[in-house]
């Protein structure tokens, strides 16, 4: 990353208008595990709200929970939500929309579903998150040695189930995604990056410049579509590391420090089209 904040606040200072996209977990709030409860960030809520009510800000979440989660956890009208890392939107007019027609995938899904169930079977730390759009096998609190032989077996299963539901049926449908002793599958559109490309294409805003807040390999899909279109990424994270973005923020406090001065950086009143 040879760009600094400066030179992106400058580059902020010279835009006309903001089509901001943020990831949620780990970029506006740590890290928790997806579960039934949900607790909405008081901090920030207020603070999108803020973003929102501007007239030369646009913004989107884009993030891996289903939608219905993060409605509850990112109550703000006027702010377009995109769950299960954009295959359901919530527009910025309060519009539904799947982009995945769900009969197409849910059969491999739930031949997969009873496949990892049974490979899990009473072993320690490991989960699996049925995702409706996709499922999620989670091994981080099991043993480092057990999780990396369970997790090598489940990859294979997921690529023998693929291909072998599939047989007959459209090809490409679904995709396996890596991360730190997890795994997840999902349609090939659950992909941020093309999410970002679908939002600039459906909702054009001329004169805008995207900007993309995320932390970690599927907001890096995210980082080249937004430079691909002129835009700005930038990483969160404790620590340097190899990425795509031009430039940094190493805490979370720091994002919503920089979120919340970012409206000075723009004029308040709106532009004509």
């Amino acid at each position: 990353m040879e760009n600094t904040l400066a030179w992106i606040n400058e580059s902020l200072a010279r835009a006309r208008r903001l089509w901001l996209f943020l990831d949620y977990d780990s970029t506006l709030v740590d890290l928790t595990p997806i579960s039934q409860s949900v607790c909405p960030n008081e901090e920030v809520i207020a603070l999108l709200k803020g973003l929102v009510r501007h007239p030369r800000i646009r913004v989107a979440v884009i993030g891996s929970r289903r939608l219905s989660e993060m409605e509850e956890m990112i109550p703000v009208p006027g702010i377009l939500l995109a769950g299960t890392c954009g295959i359901e939107l919530r527009t910025l007019e309060g519009e539904r929309i799947n982009r995945v027609e769900y009969d197409t995938i849910r059969p491999m899904l739930d031949a997969l579903k009873v496949r990892w169930l049974q490979l899990i079977a009473d072993r320690e730390g490991f989960s699996l998150e049925d995702k409706l759009w996709g499922l999620a096998l989670d091994a981080r609190l099991a043993n480092d040695n057990e999780a990396e032989e369970v997790m090598s077996v489940a990859k294979r299963i997921a690529a023998g189930a693929a291909t072998e539901i599939a047989r007959g049926a459209r090809p490409g449908l679904l995709r396996l995604l890596e991360g730190y002793e997890s795994l997840e599958i999902l349609s090939t559109l659950a992909h941020k990056g093309r999410t970002v490309e679908y939002l600039l294409d459906r909702y054009l805003w001329p004169r805008a410049l995207p900007l993309y807040l995320g932390d970690d390999e599927e907001d890096e899909e995210a980082f080249r579509a937004i430079q691909a279109r002129g835009g700005i990424a930038i990483l969160v994270s404790s620590e340097p590391r190899e990425t795509r973005a031009s430039c940094r923020l190493a805490s979370l406090q720091a994002v919503l420090y920089w979120l919340e001065t970012l409206p000075t950086r723009f004029g308040e009143s709106e532009l004509e089209n």
